[in-house]
């Protein structure tokens, strides 16, 4: 069984961080303010279905202040598990390319210009970079390290349809030709165990992933929150989800068919307890994690193991 230098079955972001910056750095989540074209109106009103109304970035913070205040803020809130004085900045909340370019890179930039932060990740829609945006996305990396977290959940259009991604996989495809084009790092978004998605859908999706270039991979379980449309659809309908274990054999499964070089940012999800309705076991992150690792151990799984090549 291969382990990472971290001890883990895989490549973890924390192995990446160290490796890049020679220490431990810690992720804070800023929101600065934007929206998405599922929620204004442009392509929709309500978000995608199992987004919370905070846009899934309900530890980031927010409001009017200035954006020095923000990290303040944010470093403050990590300060009891931080040993390190540096951060990665998130933009977490909706999507943090969705509006105009020439007001957007500005609070890019003074977020970069702080001490503290050594790099910059933005959360967005594969609909949501023109031309320009990724122009100003390749010039700011070469400031910093700077990432683009792309929320594809899935490869399949049913599935898609049903929870109102939006756009269609040739548009994701296209964003991550784009940012590919100019050296930028791609770390995609997925959702394990998605309404009507069996094991097969799921493998198809994460083997569809494995094959392109990217940077990086993040899973998280489906969350029923009650702050999300999809809190309406489960009440009046409920529908299968998965077990703690079925999520960890899907995991391990998934992990062994990425390429050993793609860095795992994320394996479990973060849904915020007040409003998280189902599945209860996913609040308990470290059991989950313990029980992914445990299983990996005994069954000797590793990331690449079944990885098919591109």
């Amino acid at each position: 069984m291969k382990l990472w230098p971290d001890s883990k079955p895989y490549n973890s972001v924390n192995n990446y961080y160290q490796k890049i910056f020679g220490r431990k750095v810690y992720k804070i989540s800023l929101d600065i303010g934007c929206t998405c074209p599922t929620r204004d109106g442009t392509k929709g009103t309500g978000g995608c279905t199992f987004c919370s109304a905070k846009g899934s970035g309900d530890f980031a913070i927010a409001g009017e202040t200035a954006i020095h205040k923000k990290i303040d803020s944010a470093v403050e809130m990590v300060a009891a598990k931080s040993s390190s004085d540096g951060y990665i900045a998130y933009l977490q909340s909706f999507t943090n390319t969705y509006g105009p370019v020439e007001k957007l890179v500005p609070v890019y930039e003074e977020i970069l210009t702080d001490e503290r932060i050594l790099g910059l990740s933005v959360g967005t829609r594969p609909d949501c970079l023109s031309p320009d945006m990724i122009k100003e996305l390749e010039r700011l990396s070469r400031i910093k390290p700077l990432w683009v977290e792309l929320g594809l959940q899935t490869i399949h259009q049913k599935t898609a349809e049903l929870f109102g991604r939006g756009y269609d996989l040739y548009v994701y495809e296209n964003a991550v030709s784009m940012l590919n084009s100019v050296n930028v790092p791609i770390i995609v978004h997925l959702i394990v165990g998605l309404m009507g998605e069996n094991y097969s859908d799921f493998m198809e999706t994460i083997d569809y992933v494995a094959k392109q270039t990217l940077n990086g991979l993040k899973m998280s379980m489906l969350h029923i929150l009650d702050d999300s449309p999809l809190y309406k659809d489960y009440s009046e309908k409920p529908f299968p989800l998965l077990n703690e274990l079925t999520y960890i054999e899907w995991v391990a499964e998934a992990i062994t068919r990425i390429p050993p070089d793609m860095v795992i940012h994320r394996i479990t999800g973060d849904g915020n307890r007040k409003h998280l309705v189902e599945p209860k076991w996913s609040g308990h992150k470290r059991h989950v994690l313990n029980g992914l690792h445990c299983y990996m151990a005994n069954h000797g799984m590793f990331q690449g193991l079944n990885f098919e090549g591109k």
